[in-house]
């Protein structure tokens, strides 16, 4: 297909097959996979690293986390915390940063239906002074906080907001999550591309879901698809934390669409059961980084079997599944089933570490100012670990971090400049499998 100046490259990662696509969209969160066995041995080195009490970044890297403790995507504190915290634990094994370990602040950021939570979170990691703050998941509160932040010269880097609005926002606004054009146009391209012409959306009034609603049906439009239900412009999205959803299934099936979109949270699983008391083929129905879960145990079996989704995100490799799996059973004594995003969480990390490093400074407005190098964005020398960069920044020399994530370096806009988008499929127990993944450039 042709396509525009904003135009992404990309490319399909399908066992050995690979095949080249140009997928259309303006530059714009990897869940479950096969389960993972931990690494040998490794659990017991483990420990929360947390700050003590009166900790400063005037000789100390305070790593700040404002992840969903509480709210309808409590889900991802799991993976992003323990993305956060592996990075951490392997920053400190390499000798730390500017000659002392790293430590860890964790605030709440609740979700979009009681900002309060993330207001006073925000808050909290400003009065303790971090070095950087690692969240928000979600785009909303992302948006409620962001201010907050800059005014208080505190670099935030999200792993997963991806809404198109957050682009470029503020000097210390980051993120290692593509912006939502990406997925829109790899989600719009997978369902035309399985032979859907007319298209509902069942989608909540949030930032990150009508954007991804709008970009998703720019791709489904240019494809000569139409959307026939919760259309931008139609007024038919339903407000966040909705508990019934007869009237806007009713409405969405006559409709009479190939294909069903479901663009929320934790309100996806009181849509799932209208949808099936009501007759809908679940195999023709779509999910995104929000909602494409683990459902084992939340409906029969078989309920979504093939079913698809769609997460920002490289699948990460098993051993780094296996690292992660030791850090949250050694740290929170649980069992880490959900990857979403836990790679964007310990590459944010990572790179501020770096950052701090290379301005030989634990001050926010020092580890900003030395983002975009850290992360390659003027070239450097490649390397994949903190203690490879760190050598490498001792010695003077520019290094360009290349982390599980596989996100590009990061652009003028603080986000990264290629990305990979995840498809998922749902198997009979109704856990999403990774299929493929798409590499897409990110421009403007």
């Amino acid at each position: 297909m042709v396509r525009s100046t904003n135009a992404l490259r990309t490319t399909f990662l399908a066992g050995a097959g690979i095949i080249a696509l140009t997928l259309a969209g303006c530059a714009s969160g990897g869940g479950s996979s096969e389960s993972t066995t931990s690494s040998t041995g490794s659990a017991a080195n483990y420990t929360s690293a947390a700050c003590e009490s009166g900790a400063s970044n005037a000789d100390q890297l305070l790593v700040g986390t404002i992840l969903p403790q509480t709210g309808n995507l409590a889900f991802l504190n799991p993976p992003e915390q323990s993305g956060v915290g592996l990075a951490v634990a392997d920053i400190n094994a390499a000798g730390g940063v500017n000659g002392k370990d790293a430590c860890i602040i964790e605030a709440d950021s609740g979700d979009s239906t009681d900002l309060s939570v993330s207001t006073a979170g925000a808050q909290q990691l400003i009065d303790a002074g971090v070095s950087v703050a690692i969240g928000a998941a979600s785009s909303s509160v992302s948006l409620n906080i962001v201010d907050k932040f800059t005014s208080a010269k505190i670099t935030e880097i999200s792993p997963a907001n991806t809404a198109a609005s957050l682009s470029g926002y503020s000097p210390f606004y980051w993120r290692t999550a593509p912006p939502d054009s990406v997925q829109g146009s790899a989600l719009g391209q997978l369902i035309t591309g399985d032979g859907n012409s007319n298209v509902a959306f069942l989608v909540f009034n949030d930032a990150y879901g009508t954007g991804l609603r709008d970009f998703t049906q720019s791709e489904i439009e240019a494809a000569g698809g139409k959307v026939v239900y919760g259309a931008k412009g139609a007024g038919q999205e339903f407000p966040p934390g909705q508990t019934t959803f007869s009237s806007e299934v009713t409405a969405a099936l006559a409709s009479n669409p190939d294909a069903i979109v479901i663009l929320a949270f934790d309100e996806t699983k009181a849509i799932i059961p209208e949808l099936v008391a009501q007759g809908y083929d679940m195999s023709k129905t779509y999910f995104v980084d929000g909602n494409t879960s683990d459902y084992g145990k939340d409906f029969d079996p078989g309920t979504l079997e093939n079913a698809q989704g769609t997460i920002p995100g490289a699948n990460p490799n098993d051993e780094f599944k296996g690292r992660l799996v030791d850090w949250y059973k050694a740290v929170q004594n649980g069992d880490l089933e959900d990857y979403s995003y836990a790679a964007e969480s310990y590459d944010a990390t990572t790179l501020a570490a770096l950052a701090a490093l290379k301005a030989k400074s634990n001050v926010s407005a020092d580890v900003q100012a030395n983002l975009a190098a850290v992360s390659g964005a003027n070239g450097g020398e490649e390397c994949d670990t903190f203690a490879d960069c760190a050598k490498l920044i001792a010695d003077g020399k520019d290094i360009h971090y290349k982390g599980p994530s596989g996100v590009g370096p990061f652009n003028e806009k603080n986000e990264p400049s290629s990305a990979f988008i995840g498809i998922y499929k749902f198997d009979e127990n109704n856990k999403p499998i990774w299929q493929q993944a798409i590499e897409g450039q990110t421009s403007y």
